[in-house]
């Protein structure tokens, strides 16, 4: 354990300004509040906060930060207080100590929207000063390294887990890629320690075997650079357990296939000189197709700078090249850390590098809760990055797999909201055109649209799927409210009471809600049905529960030639005597399918296919599952209605080819709607008539078959 001078010393041997009583009076602070306390390895807790200010003096951070590092877990673990950390440290280490603690858990529903909550916490406090995220990533450094003593399996996995998905790529975002390496690669020992374990035993075998071939390697490319007059220094550099695994995953390939296991690093004294080395490698070595990527020019989000190119180089070896200066390497392992400086904006958040937080905290003021939050902030911060222009020549930073919709909502959400369509170098293209790099993007808009639901099956950016989200549920929201009235309005006038907004607001209470459309919009989502309402409003009045033995089938068209029998009852078998019947408008169950259904108060029993997305909603209400099945024997084939989605080629007679392919197999349109257009295609929604399941393949097959039919298949949503 790091002595109480020691870490003074290694503070004042990089910042000699550094509040030298400020540091000693965390420390003995500190070890007092912690006294006998013991962490799960038998050591003293005050070794935990110890080692983090040890850590963080590794990356020359603040005297602030160091004290903030020594006092971080004092608030939550010991009888000291806020006040007391203000009184005696002052307002900066006190603001910083209140970011960092772990903030008294909210008891949620579960775990993980503890956790969800937990990281909403943790990006608050950042945004307003980074050194907040430094130290809890130190603090998460030290608790990984320890991770091995903590006994409860399932709290290993879950502590892993989540470093693995939430503090790695934090620590990438900021640039620490030493740090987030190190991160990876001990949560990657405890979530699949057998397959860290084979690449490290590989990874040694290379080692004995090829231990001359590096070192060649570096000989040959240090003459060939020597002799072309560039001064620099190269390395050879092995690539971490984890992102081997991560590769091999991604692209599906065996150890022995991998090429580029280890990079040579190429330091060099300017940004000129890197572009000259770049040339003498080329000129000296065959290029690898596809493997040239420039960084400097064009940074990554996080300030990374380096040229990488893959050649054919000495020894006939495939290998990777990175070309930086010695500043651009320091950023490259140490990120923010790397240009820290002790007098002005210290913890700034300001700059085109924190967009990010910027773009984290919108996606929080949209979120409509702690786990919708997470979600879509693992999207915005996990994939890849693809770098397209705006047609003043911006850059855009979006993640691998964005479209035309997520570029829209990057530029500004006013402009997502509204995008009708996209120019992609020049060309009208579909919005849900995936975006390439170097892609220049011209978003059209129109005041009259509004986000589709349909936008949030292809973006995959957090802020678009956020955005998106929020304006279908407050879209859904109006609906119920609308609903909710209509169905109060009638249940008041049923049992002989008049309806008054003033009478819904004197039972807001016993409801627990706050306005008078909650309590619409509750009843409209069916949580609670009209008679409770009047039960509430008028006590004591008789309640009448009406069942309309109303079946709302899909219209029936008989086929010509056959006589309609008398039919008073719907062809399934196992439903409930009296109770109105409805079959599912999501999932358009046909005979054939396996169904399944679900009864709701007031308005009877839907019936959805087996397979319908809809049913996970009610997986853990079983009392509301009733078991059906289609009654075909002795039934006359009646139509139903079946659902279809179609792409078609936008050219003279495709609808009319469309409309005689179905009526060739004895199908009906009955409700048509084009979903999307552009110049070279449209995308329907089609209801058919048809008789059963068999039916609606055989037509789904004779359109495929149709040359003006690009894609289509049965509509499950």
């Amino acid at each position: 354990m790091i002595r109480q001078f020691e870490l003074v010393e290694q503070v004042k041997s990089y910042d000699p300004a550094a509040d030298e009583d400020a540091i000693n009076g965390a420390y003995v602070f500190a070890m007092k509040a912690h006294g006998s306390q013991k962490r799960a390895s038998g050591d003293s807790y005050f070794s935990h906060p110890l080692e983090v200010a040890g850590i963080l003096t590794g990356y020359k951070l603040d005297s602030a930060s160091i004290v903030t590092a020594l006092l971080h877990d004092t608030i939550e673990d010991t009888p000291a207080t806020l006040d007391d950390i203000n009184r005696l440290f002052g307002d900066e280490v006190a603001r910083l100590v209140d970011g960092v603690t772990k903030l008294t858990r909210i008891e949620l529903q579960s775990d993980h929207t503890k956790q969800a909550e937990n990281f909403r916490k943790l990006l608050l406090a950042m945004s307003a000063d980074i050194r907040v995220l430094l130290v809890k990533l130190a603090d998460r450094l030290h608790n990984m390294r320890t991770l091995t003593f903590v006994k409860n399996g399932e709290s290993r996995r879950r502590i892993a887990m989540e470093t693995m998905e939430i503090y790695a790529p934090l620590a990438e975002r900021i640039g620490m890629q030493e740090l987030k390496n190190e991160l990876e690669d001990l949560a990657f020992a405890e979530l699949n320690p057998e397959a860290r374990s084979s690449i490290i035993t590989r990874l040694q075998f290379l080692r004995d075997q090829g231990g001359d071939l590096v070192a060649s390697i570096l000989d040959q490319l240090g003459e060939t650079l020597a002799e072309a007059g560039v001064k620099a220094v190269i390395f050879g550099r092995e690539k971490s357990a984890y992102s081997i695994w991560q590769k091999m995953q991604r692209n599906n390939i065996a150890f022995e296939q991998l090429s580029d296991i280890m990079a040579f690093r190429v330091i060099v004294n300017s940004k000129e000189e890197c572009y000259r080395t770049l040339g003498v490698v080329h000129s000296a070595y065959s290029v690898v197709p596809g493997r040239f990527k420039d960084y400097i020019s064009t940074p990554k989000p996080n300030g990374y700078r380096s040229i990488h190119t893959g050649v054919f180089g000495p020894e006939r070896q495939r290998i990777e090249i990175q070309v930086r200066t010695h500043e651009m390497h320091e950023v490259a392992d140490h990120g923010v850390a790397a240009h820290w400086t002790y007098k002005q904006d210290a913890g700034s958040t300001e700059g085109p590098e924190y967009r990010w937080l910027r773009e984290l905290l919108d996606i929080l003021e949209h979120a409509a809760g702690p786990e919708d939050f997470l979600e879509h902030t693992k999207l915005e911060m996990y994939q890849d990055q693809v770098f397209c222009f705006t047609p003043r020549g911006d850059l855009i930073n979006l993640p691998q797999g964005a479209t035309a919709v997520d570029f829209a909502y990057a530029v500004h959400s006013e402009i997502g909201d509204t995008c009708v369509g996209a120019k992609i170098n020049g060309r009208m293209m579909p919005l849900r055109t995936k975006l390439q790099n170097g892609d220049q993007v011209e978003i059209i808009t129109s005041k009259a649209q509004t986000p589709a639901p349909t936008w949030e099956r292809f973006v995959v950016t957090g802020k678009a799927r956020a955005r998106i989200r929020r304006f279908v549920n407050l879209k859904a929201r109006e609906q119920y409210v609308k609903l909710g009235r209509a169905i109060l309005e009638r249940a008041f006038r049923d049992e002989g009471h008049e309806f008054a907004d003033d009478t819904v607001a004197g039972v807001l209470k016993a409801f627990h809600m706050s306005t008078a459309d909650d309590l619409y919009a509750n009843v409209g989502a069916g949580h609670r049905t009209g008679q409770d309402v009047v039960e509430a409003a008028f006590p004591g009045t008789r309640s009448r529960r009406i069942f309309e033995k109303v079946v709302p089938l899909a219209r029936v068209r008989q086929k010509r030639n056959k006589e309609k029998g008398d039919r008073d009852s719907v062809p399934i078998k196992g439903l409930i005597a009296g109770m109105a019947v409805h079959f599912a408008g999501c999932c358009h169950p046909l005979p054939g399918d396996r169904i399944v259904g679900i009864v709701t108060t007031g308005k009877g029993l839907t019936i959805h296919t087996i397979d319908c997305e809809v049913l996970e909603n009610y997986a853990d209400m079983p009392e509301r599952w009733v078991d059906l099945s289609w009654e075909v024997d002795g039934w006359t084939a009646d139509f139903h209605v079946g659902r279809v989605n179609l792409t078609v080629i936008n050219e003279p007679g495709s609808l009319g080819n469309l409309a005689t392919v179905i009526g060739q197999n004895e199908g009906n349109i009955s409700n048509l709607k084009i979903t999307q257009r552009s110049s070279e295609f449209f995308d329907l929604l089609i209801d058919i008539e048809v008789r059963d399941v068999k039916h609606l393949t055989d037509i789904i097959a004779a359109l495929r078959a149709t040359p003006v039919i690009s894609s289509v298949d049965r509509a499950r949503g």
